[in-house]
């Protein structure tokens, strides 16, 4: 009878996800053997001492893993989600002690010839524990207890991976806000990420974040002289003649020093007297408004200046922190990312990466240049071609069909995902789904990125292609406790 029960319940597995995970492997198989080829001992599949023998045994290793997983209760992952985030977060601060440094991140444990990150396992057992928490009764995330509680659980993990200083794991934790959003998170939260994000990147854009400032500053105006404008068209075609001029005030004030004989450095850094008459400009304008006997007006008003010196610390406070406080390799990442005419300036040191990546990209042309006939890929220009650059290696064999091909298939992935979230009757299974396409929406979207210089370059792997017995197991877990979930959905 039990057998015939798992019998049943194997019927009821999604085959489209199944199938799409297993292609996946495959192609990522393949591409590393396309990576690590020796004409020497072209059919070394079972080799353990080459990369695409270590990663056939994950693959087989990982397909009777998930054949247990399916095999087993599905209740089980939510009765034990929190012992489970308990014991993934408990493996992570070992890595400090214990673990082996790899790319000055102690991030990996290691066992004889094997390496293991338990950051992959630490977004398993967050997926389980955001999910058991947000579909228990009482949780509510209009509420603040509700909000704090989901916000910690996945801020602990990324606390001590940060502590490891690896960076693009930390960043794939905050892939959880996606099921955030659809279990009801207000998109005041998001409005607030996405507009710190844009000012941390202009901060970063410049080197001197004073001119992003009086940008802010010269919008602010600009509002404030539109409110002013029906009941003194005095003023406000006074302060719009002033516009203009503010924006020339560093070439002015300059010629102005130099016409009395006075270094421009002699009164300290240059730039920021560029604030100075936008400030002049603003106050005026901001006191004329909030002497209105209007209490909204005033209230708005001071909204207002709090979002500008919030603001304007934020921008200083990038730029500080990037360009005073990093590695300088470190900030070259940054400055080759934002500056593109960067890279090409340091062909042959931090640039290197970035540059080979799009010429073996590049050099696929349509059709690309053939299985095992990627002459970048051969000569291993792109380093770490078998892990984080391995899209590199389907753009020059495989070209833009290649490269089509596999962002259709990803995307085929995640609107499957969305499919099997929206039909669970459990909340748990539910926002379970949504934990999953979070990360691999993060993971794809960033890899691809930086191998095309559309994103910084900081080290995550492409799910289910690169190479890595770690990153494979927990894409994985996630992907069979999916299916087992989705296969019990009528049931729960």
């Amino acid at each position: 009878m039990a057998s015939q029960q798992a019998a049943l319940k194997l019927n009821e597995i999604d085959r489209q996800l199944l199938g799409i995970y297993v292609a996946l492997t495959t192609l990522g198989w393949f591409l590393i053997f396309s990576v690590t080829y020796n004409e020497d001992t072209p059919y070394a599949f079972f080799n353990m001492g080459t990369l695409a023998g270590k990663q056939l045994f994950f693959i087989v290793f990982c397909y009777a893993f998930m054949f247990v997983i399916l095999l087993t209760d599905w209740s089980i992952w939510r009765t034990f989600s929190l012992p489970i985030y308990i014991f993934t977060l408990l493996l992570l601060p070992g890595t400090l002690i214990f673990g082996r440094e790899v790319n000055g991140a102690h991030a990996w444990y290691q066992f004889g010839g094997f390496t293991f990150q338990p950051s992959e396992l630490a977004k398993f057992g967050t997926s389980l524990a955001l999910a058991g928490y947000l579909s228990s009764s009482g949780v509510d995330l209009r509420e603040w207890r509700s909000q704090f509680i989901s916000f910690l659980i996945f801020l602990l993990p990324v606390a001590v991976i940060m502590l490891q200083s690896d960076t693009g794991s930390a960043l794939v934790f905050f892939s959880f806000l996606l099921a955030l959003y659809r279990e009801g998170l207000s998109p005041r939260w998001y409005v607030l990420g996405f507009g710190t994000t844009a000012l941390v990147v202009l901060g970063l854009m410049f080197d001197q974040p004073a001119y992003v400032v009086a940008s802010l500053i010269g919008f602010m105006n600009y509002i404030f002289i539109a409110r002013m404008r029906r009941r003194n068209q005095v003023w406000w075609g006074f302060f719009v003649l002033l516009i203009p001029v503010t924006f020339w005030w560093q070439t002015i004030f300059e010629w102005l020093l130099g016409a009395v004989h006075i270094p421009v450095t002699a009164l300290g850094n240059p730039h920021l007297y560029v604030l100075l008459p936008h400030l002049v400009l603003f106050f005026p304008v901001f006191f004329i408004n909030y002497l209105k006997k209007n209490s909204i007006v005033q209230r708005q008003l001071q909204v207002w200046l709090l979002m500008l010196s919030l603001a304007s610390a934020l921008v200083f406070a990038a730029n500080f922190a990037c360009y005073s406080v990093l590695a300088p390799h470190q900030q070259q990442r940054v400055k080759i990312w934002l500056r593109p005419g960067e890279a090409e300036a340091n062909a042959k040191g931090s640039g290197y990466n970035l540059i080979h990546s799009k010429m073996a990209i590049g050099a696929g042309g349509f059709f690309g240049k053939g299985p095992l006939q990627g002459n970048m890929t051969k000569l291993k220009y792109v380093p770490k071609q078998s892990t984080d650059y391995i899209f590199c290696t389907v753009g020059e064999e495989h070209g833009f069909v290649g490269v089509t091909s596999m962002i259709v298939l990803f995307l085929w992935l995640l609107y499957r995902i969305t499919v099997i979230a929206e039909r669970q009757r459990s909340n748990f299974s539910r926002v379970y789904a949504y934990c999953v396409a979070g990360i691999v929406f993060i993971h794809f979207t960033v890899n691809v990125g930086m191998t095309m210089g559309l994103l910084p370059t900081i080290g995550i792997p492409l799910p289910f292609i690169s190479y890595g017995g770690s990153s494979l197991i927990g894409f994985t877990l996630l992907i069979a406790v999916l299916l087992k979930l989705d296969s019990n959905r009528n049931q729960a």
